[in-house]
């Protein structure tokens, strides 16, 4: 049998690969690398296709396609969320993705995005973090310490010169799989017995919990003034983290507002609540922090572009490493208009009688 073209062959990175190539880079240079790329990326923003994401939802999950261009690529990510999974030993989200040629409509990569999820994600939290924190923040409490935990407080680390951590979950057992991960990774790392524990000296808060319901991990009183909050966790409709009246009071950068106000934390809030969008600071356009004591909100829910962002940057990592496998996925006949005819040459050769 015909082996197939090089035409024919997509790199495939698998969950082994991308581990394998987190470790080649080191785990926070690649934190570093993902979160210039996005933040390349958002300083061209109206290059790109936007359109929220396609979600299908459940009363225990949602599974949902996040789609994008910038006319001479196009990228997209399946991914769900299920925060009943943890109970059966599974992944509260899992994620795959593929990038592919504009002008031939060909694919480009196909990778696991579970793993790449959660970098893009830490990496997103410490970019926008860079335009909006206090200079001077050298704190982050991290309330949930779930699979998105480590992933955060090294990217602040790398991204933003944390050098504290503190650290609360209401399950004891998932702090302190966080503080054993942390452990000798140049962070100073503090288990907490309550959130409000943990936010005492903090600049940064990040708030990452699983549960799809309307929640109150922070109350208003409990964030004083020039704190920035790094809201994660929120991140379809009917999942929020924050009272509404921190928001009535803080300085609200997001991603895109057609998505987030559905899915964010300001879906609490009118629908023209003023909200300013975070590519817009990035390219000098307006503002980010405008006061030491102003309270900041990143409500970051996750939008296509950054999964975009992830993906051409792990393609052109590829580049030398060996770290993916060429799978037969394009069907390429030696006649474009003889698809049928290269089907049935495959057909199995039967022995004269």
């Amino acid at each position: 049998m015909t082996p197939p073209s090089r035409q024919a062959l997509v790199p495939f990175v698998s969950v082994d690969h991308m581990m394998q190539l987190v470790h080649h880079v080191g785990i926070e240079p690649l934190l570093v690398e993902l979160a210039d790329a996005i933040e390349a990326d958002f300083r061209r923003w109206p290059d790109f296709d936007k359109t929220p994401r396609v979600a299908s939802h459940s009363d225990i999950g949602v599974i949902e396609l996040m789609p994008t261009s910038d006319g001479q690529h196009y990228g997209f990510k399946y991914v769900n969320g299920h925060p009943g999974n943890m109970r059966q030993g599974l992944q509260t989200v899992t994620a795959f993705g593929v990038l592919a040629d504009v002008a031939t409509g060909y694919p480009l990569l196909l990778s696991e995005m579970t793993i790449l999820t959660a970098l893009r994600t830490a990496a997103t939290s410490a970019m926008a973090a860079r335009w909006l924190a206090p200079h001077d923040s050298r704190v982050m409490a991290m309330i949930g310490n779930g699979a998105q935990a480590e992933f955060q407080a090294l990217a602040f680390k790398a991204i933003c010169g944390i050098a504290e951590v503190r650290l609360y979950d209401i399950d004891p057992a998932a702090t302190a799989k966080c503080v054993a991960n942390l452990a000798g990774r140049g962070l100073r790392v503090v288990p907490c017995a309550s959130a409000e524990e943990a936010i005492l000296g903090a600049q940064i808060v990040t708030t990452c919990t699983a549960d799809k319901q309307y929640a109150t991990i922070l109350s208003d009183n409990m964030v004083g003034a020039g704190v920035h909050l790094n809201a994660v966790g929120g991140d379809c409709p009917g999942k929020t983290e924050l009272h509404r009246d921190i928001l009535l009071r803080a300085g609200i950068f997001v991603e895109y507002p057609p998505q987030t106000r559905v899915e964010g934390e300001i879906q609490q809030l009118d629908p023209d609540h003023a909200v300013t969008e975070l590519w817009q600071v990035i390219a000098g356009h307006v503002p980010g922090r405008t006061r030491a004591d102003q309270v900041t909100l990143f409500d970051s829910v996750g939008f296509a572009i950054e999964d975009f962002s992830a993906l051409r940057h792990i393609h052109k990592r590829l580049q030398g490493t060996g770290l993916f496998l060429d799978l037969d996925m394009i069907a390429d006949p030696d006649d474009p208009r003889d698809l049928f005819g290269m089907l049935c040459r495959a057909a199995p050769r039967q022995d004269a009688a």
